[in-house]
Formats: C-alpha cells, sequence, structure tokens
C-alpha cells in the first residue's frame, strides 16, 4: 500500500506492506534512527513521535494509520543548528545518562507542555510516567522539563 506523510517537515510516499509498523517506517524506510525499539509493548516509550502534535508509541502504531499525518522525531527537533528548547534544557540539566530513552523522552515532554504549559512536578511525573529511564531516577529529567516551562523544581 502507498502511504503519504510529513516527517520532520518533508514531504514522504512510501510503498509499504499494511503491517509495517511506524518505528520500523522510520527507521528502516527513512534511516531515522532517533526512534529507538525498546519494549515492542509500548512500556517503555523510547519510540515516542508526535504524530499530528501527540506523542504516539510508534511500536504500537502501523505505519499505514499515520497516512496523512504530520511526524515529528527527534531529528526534527533542532532547527537550523540549534537545539529544540526541551533538547537544550535536558543538556543543561543532565536530564540523560546512556541516552537510550532521551529521544522518547524528549518528545513525550515536548507534547506534555503543548498540553500543559505551566506543569507542577507532579504533572511532569504524571505526563511522562509511559516513558522509561534505567539510569537516572528521573530527577535531572524531572528537572529539565520544568525549566523549559519555565517553572523550578521544588527541592
Amino acid at each position: 500500500m502507498k502511504i503519504s506523510v510529513t516527517v520532520n517537515g518533508t514531504a514522504q510516499e512510501h510503498e509499504l506492506e499494511p503491517r509495517v509498523l511506524l518505528v520500523h517506517f522510520l527507521r528502516e524506510a527513512l534511516g531515522l534512527t532517533g526512534t529507538n525499539v525498546g519494549c515492542d509493548t509500548s512500556s517503555c516509550g523510547a519510540c515516542t513521535v508526535l504524530v499530528d502534535g501527540e506523542s504516539v508509541k510508534s511500536c504500537t502504531m502501523l505505519a499505514a494509520q499515520a497516512d496523512g499525518s504530520s511526524i515529528t522525531t527527534i531529528e526534527g527537533l533542532a532547527s537550523e543548528g540549534r537545539l529544540h528548547p526541551m533538547q537544550e534544557s535536558f543538556r543543561e540539566h543532565h536530564g540523560l545518562q546512556c541516552g537510550f530513552c532521551t529521544p522518547g523522552m524528549v518528545l513525550a515532554a515536548v507534547s506534555l507542555l503543548q498540553e500543559h504549559p505551566s506543569p507542577t512536578e507532579a504533572e511532569v511525573r504524571e505526563g511522562l510516567e509511559g516513558n522509561l529511564c534505567r539510569c537516572t531516577g528521573y530527577h535531572n529529567i524531572v528537572k529539565a522539563v520544568l525549566a523549559a516551562s519555565g517553572q523550578r523544581m521544588a527541592v
């Protein structure tokens, strides 16, 4: 089947099998390997992308379901050689260690701030609960999201 999507601002048309998952389409057909395959069960969030601005775990969505949509991957956040403010905040506040979860975590955080521009610490923790990090303990991730929103973390 043929699908038409806009990925990171670029129109794409591709022929693919109907059973291809969005995560595999992004990684294999488009070479956008920032979207990670973690668990294949939607538990970890490493595959999170934005589909029409909404946070989606791409291992649970068929590429065909994205037909006609606009998709943003971690590669599409930076602009003109400058990091997206959320990426910059993760860098500044050491919101990563191994980096495996980071692309999905950043995109989930971007989506969270689109819905709740000034979240509390509890709202950030709840909003990111579908994305797992096995390294950081979340403290600096939450700090980074709050900083990107203009909020401060209670110490």
